[in-house]
């Protein structure tokens, strides 16, 4: 059995590195648009799955599955509320970042406001992802792998511990090569290639599970044993009690939905490197698509594994690995193990890429090194890259023992998250709020949401208020305290955007009719499983 799991997990692998080789063997990787934004050439299906696989590692599959296995398809709002944190996207921030030319954010707030508010936030997404969202994936990533693949009897490790670093360690250098010697349109081509397995393997895996909650007697026999065992676990209306609570869906939720959709650099990163604004909504309006159907695989796999393994003592980011392993035949569990390394290495490659630009174009170029020359500052990122690396692989194991690796995950994303955004919204939507406000906003924020946290008493609020109201709250605050200091201290001129002239800014025509369906459609579904 491991024998056959095996050889399907090496071909699979195997098959994807080939042909992502065969494909970009000959791209440019020695200038700077070449390596950072894939010449800016991705075309829309690229586009889509590259966000999607992005965004579904294992934090997504492991830690929303685990969510779903304590609290039900409540946990769905990650994924739906998703969709119209990309219609936003499609038909507000992309054709202002395309407009500018930008390969970062932080490039943004540099042309909006000055270098010292574009240096905080380079800072602060490579802090951020260094301790956070790189650690996080690595972790999760080996905790889904020694599920599937039942890790300690294939390789006779017995350590718990040791064979979390040395698979931390493998997809860690794995990811690391990809990313770094392959720039970021061999991540999109790798991406999209995960993304169709990806996919196929979810959904076989609801069949297979489903198969298993009727005793083989059919899906929907398994669906309806499902509906009436744990009528609680099919509602989509959160509770007080239960991480996302329906009324956060408004307030927190919604904003940090919000900002990885429209201003997390590791997301739309491939959105910059669109071959024009067309291309560029129709791969986001594709990807907000294919959320809506993210809870059929990412949170009813959960609520099948609670009524199959409730009583086993299992925890719950061990329940989805649980369930592939243990409904799967051996041959289709290689091949999503090897999909999972590739949603793995997705994740992680993407934030390595994300962090190498940042650092190469906006701390080594802006700072370190003004007259660099472009090879200089592709080497400087992928030297920079393999140190980030390094530091991640040394952290992951340590995140062992969290409750909820889903929950930590959105709580500590939330310190950087919220700030950012309200920064960059200010930016855009006001002429003359000067760059010492953005400057309050981001150093400011990020203090206050870590205090609220961590520090007594300031971290009394999060509980007399749920977490999510206490950020929202925090995004409302700065957003005033920068439109105050907007009042009190404009800039001198209002602030015009100029087009680089760098991508063709003619909209799609089926833009707006797409994502009104689609924020219908997210509607509909809420309406269909409220309890």
């Amino acid at each position: 059995m491991h024998a056959l799991t095996l050889a399907s997990f090496l071909f699979f692998t195997c098959l994807v590195a080939f042909i992502t080789w065969r494909i970009t063997r000959r791209d440019d990787h020695s200038s700077t648009s070449g390596y950072f934004l894939a010449g800016r050439t991705l075309t829309f299906p690229l586009i889509a799955g590259s966000l999607l696989m992005t965004n579904l590692s294992t934090e997504q599959m492991v830690g929303l599955n685990g969510a779903a296995f304590s609290d039900g398809l409540s946990v769905m709002a990650w994924e739906v509320v998703a969709v119209i944190a990309l219609v936003a996207l499609a038909l507000f921030f992309l054709p202002r970042f395309l407009k500018s030319g930008i390969a970062t954010l932080p490039q943004m707030l540099l042309i909006r406001f000055d270098k010292g508010t574009q240096l905080i936030a380079n800072v602060i997404f490579l802090i951020a992802y260094a301790v956070i969202l790189l650690p996080i994936i690595l972790y999760s990533g080996a905790v889904g792998l020694q599920g599937m693949l039942d890790l300690p009897a294939l390789t006779g490790i017995s350590s718990p511990s040791t064979l979390l670093w040395l698979t931390v360690w493998v997809v860690g250098i794995v990811g690391a090569i990809y990313a770094l010697f392959g720039g970021l349109r061999t991540v999109a081509v790798s991406d999209t290639l995960n993304g169709v397995g990806l996919l196929i393997g979810g959904f076989v895996i609801v069949y297979f599970g489903l198969q298993a909650v009727s005793d083989g007697n059919g899906i929907a026999e398994g669906w309806n044993t499902l509906k009436t065992s744990n009528p609680d676990k099919l509602n989509s209306i959160g509770g007080d009690d239960q991480q996302v609570p329906f009324f956060t869906l408004f307030t927190g939720v919604f904003l940090i939905n919000l900002f990885y959709w429209t201003t997390n650099q590791q997301i739309i990163q491939r959105t910059f490197a669109a071959k024009n604004l067309a291309e560029g909504q129709k791969g986001v309006l594709l990807t907000g698509f294919f959320k809506l159907l993210g809870p059929l695989y990412l949170v009813l796999p959960g609520i099948i594994a609670f009524h199959l393994y409730a009583d086993d003592g299992i925890r719950a980011d061990e329940a989805y690995g649980h369930l592939v392993f243990n409904v799967l035949p051996p041959y289709l569990t290689g091949f999503f193990a090897a999909v999972m390394v590739g949603a793995i290495l997705s994740s992680f490659n993407s934030a390595l890429n994300s962090t190498t630009t940042i650092f190469s174009l906006g701390i080594y170029k802006q700072v370190l090194n003004k007259n660099a020359s472009e090879e200089q500052v592709v080497k400087s990122g992928k030297v920079f890259g393999w140190v980030m690396a390094i530091i991640t692989m040394i952290i992951a194991p340590l995140l062992a023992g969290q409750d909820s690796l889903f929950g930590y995950l959105q709580k500590m994303n939330a310190i950087y998250f919220i700030p950012i955004l309200a920064v960059v919204l200010v930016g855009l939507l006001t002429k003359r709020v000067p760059p010492m406000a953005a400057k309050v906003g981001l150093v400011g924020g990020c203090l206050l949401i870590a205090a609220g946290y961590f520090v007594p008493p300031f971290n009394k609020l999060p509980a007399v208020m749920h977490e999510f109201h206490f950020v929202a709250a925090v995004f409302v605050l700065l957003v005033a305290v920068m439109l105050l200091i907007g009042k009190l201290r404009p800039r001198e001129t209002d602030w015009v955007q100029e087009h680089s002239g760098d991508v063709d800014l003619t909209p799609w025509k089926g833009a707006v009719p797409t994502g009104i369906v689609l924020v219908v459609l997210v509607i509909i579904m809420y309406a269909s499983f409220a309890g």
